[in-house]
């Protein structure tokens, strides 16, 4: 806040008030898809919305409900209710602040490209399919859950379709879709909110608004204590994992857009700290989960919103709005809700993205992508994260076990040489190896999942010494060391000696910290192939 003026404080002012008349409808329109009151979802916008921008780690976050969430916490809330929502949420926003506190911010970037693209395009259709029954005005006989019940509810009740709910939603849609070609100061989502409840009001159509659905308060939001159970947390525990796992992604993602925009950088771990003061007020308080739009966040910055303060205006203006005309929102028909949500998840699908993937990638990355979107819209998030995560580690385990390599030189045996090409420079160079040693070349990492391959050293008890060349070895593990152990044991038995040359950091100290180094003796662990080539005809 150094060198902040009164100008400054009059940008600051114009993007908050702008950012929360862009909030307020979605805001509804988001808490409708999660499966709770909508004020519910203003509540949210105001305690996580000034708290995350007031302490957070970017100048111009802002912050929450967002419809990466609306999946997950309208099954919590089915399965679990809204206490179950509530401790949900607050241990999200415990995971979160450790996850500050502990310097994790950095750790999401190991979370792969595939696994966002595949989840945030499965919620899209999820959030899609969920809107299509009040889009169509549609009656269903039960209250499917999950997506796939749902479809399936959808083609039952098909024939209950509501024309006149049909009209307002393709009304609604048209002016979102037109309307930003139009103007791009007010928010198509205000202007479609405020020409359907005209027109469903003044010719008293046979629609459904809000009112009619829900008890709508303007009340403040007040605290509450959730009744907190053993059953309960373990319940929801995997899905506050998630919450926590979806916040910290969507939040640093936006931070990182915004810092693009701005020139700017954000502290990532007191962003995730800041997340979770956020999410666990906003339990408390009667809202839901919250985490960095992006959206609003890129609509912040473009009409002059430079630090804190714009954000806390936006939650502030969503005060006044919530206790003098909440009333109002009880107008807004279904469908309007509905169109809404449509285009969030049209602009959530990143189906370009999705497509470009299946294009270009390799096949194993493809796998991840459809498996983590498949079990994204047939199941739920947990199951998809949880899933594209080890599908995703073990296909990259096995890329690098395809590239690690033990191999053993080839021999000139006219000239007692050998030639080795140099993998830098591609030049072949001859070293001369002394009678009754073997030399063999290790590349790539040590790990579990290539440990077998160090059974590719060839042992033969006749000759004197084996030389094992570790300059392409980065990292290595137990597993290989064990295997490591078990060679020097054989060779032992038969009084070969075994040789390292080159070994790097961190293998090098891994074996210093075992022992490993002591049992092969250190005169054993040459610092080149040449030294190492010397020790060996010393022998």
């Amino acid at each position: 806040m150094k060198g902040y003026s009164a100008k400054s404080f009059t940008k600051d002012l114009t993007a908050g008030i702008i950012v929360a008349i862009i909030a307020l409808p979605l805001s509804i329109a988001l808490a409708l898809a999660s499966g709770v009151r909508p004020e519910q979802g203003i509540y949210t916008a105001i305690i996580a919305g000034f708290l995350i921008s007031a302490l957070g780690g970017s100048k111009v976050q802002i912050a929450g409900p967002t419809a990466a969430f609306a999946s997950i916490v309208a099954g919590i809330v089915a399965t679990d209710g809204m206490d179950g929502l509530v401790v949900a949420t607050i241990l999200a926003g415990i995971f979160l602040i450790l996850m500050g506190i502990f310097k994790m911010g950095n750790l999401i970037k190991f979370i792969p490209y595939t696994i966002t693209t595949g989840f945030t395009s499965g919620i899209a259709v999820t959030i899609f399919i969920g809107q299509v029954k009040d889009f169509l005005g549609l009656t269903f006989e039960n209250s499917p859950i999950e997506t796939i019940e749902k479809v399936a509810e959808i083609f039952r009740s098909i024939s209950t379709i509501n024309t006149t709910a049909l009209l307002v939603g393709v009304i609604s849609l048209a002016i979102l879709i037109i309307w930003p070609h139009i103007s791009k100061k007010i928010p198509g989502s205000l202007i479609a909110v405020l020409v359907s409840a005209a027109l469903v009001k003044v010719m008293n159509l046979n629609v459904n608004t809000i009112g009619d659905l829900y008890t709508i308060s303007s009340s403040l939001p007040h605290f509450t204590m959730p009744t907190v159970t053993y059953d309960t947390v373990r319940n929801v525990l995997p899905d506050a994992f998630t919450i926590a796992v979806l916040a910290a992604i969507e939040s640093l993602l936006s931070c990182v857009v915004a810092d693009g925009m701005i020139g700017s950088r954000h502290n990532s771990n007191m962003e995730l700290v800041a997340q979770g003061i956020g999410n666990t007020a906003s339990a408390l308080f009667g809202g839901i989960p919250a985490t960095g739009a992006i959206a609003r966040t890129a609509a912040n910055i473009k009409n002059g919103g430079r630090s804190p303060i714009a954000g806390m205006v936006h939650a502030i203006v969503l005060l006044i709005t919530l206790l003098l005309l909440m009333p109002y929102a009880a107008l807004i028909p279904m469908p309007c809700i509905a169109a809404i949500l449509f285009m969030v998840a049209y602009n959530m699908s990143e189906w370009r993205e999705f497509v470009d993937v299946i294009k270009e990638s390799p096949k194993s990355d493809i796998m991840v992508l459809v498996a983590t979107f498949t079990l994204t819209v047939v199941f739920d998030l947990v199951i998809a994260i949880g899933f594209g995560l080890v599908l995703a580690s073990v296909l990259f385990m096995r890329r690098m076990a395809d590239v690690t390599d033990v191999y053993g030189w080839k021999y000139i045996e006219e000239e007692d040489e050998n030639y080795d090409e140099d993998s830098d420079t591609g030049n072949i160079s001859l070293r001369y190896v002394p009678k009754d040693v073997l030399v063999f070349e290790i590349t790539g990492p040590m790990f579990f999942g290539a440990a077998d391959k160090i059974n590719n050293v060839i042992f033969d008890k006749t000759k004197k010494a084996i030389i094992l060349r570790m300059r392409s070895v980065p990292a290595m593990d137990t597993t290989s060391l064990n295997k490591l152990r078990e060679l020097h044991a054989k060779c032992k038995k038969y009084n070969v000696v075994l040789i390292f040359s080159h070994v790097n950091d961190q293998p090098l100290q891994f074996m210093e910290k075992s022992g490993f180094i002591d049992d092969i003796g250190r005169e054993n662990v040459c610092p080149s192939i040449d030294t190492a080539l010397e020790r060996a005809e010393s022998i």
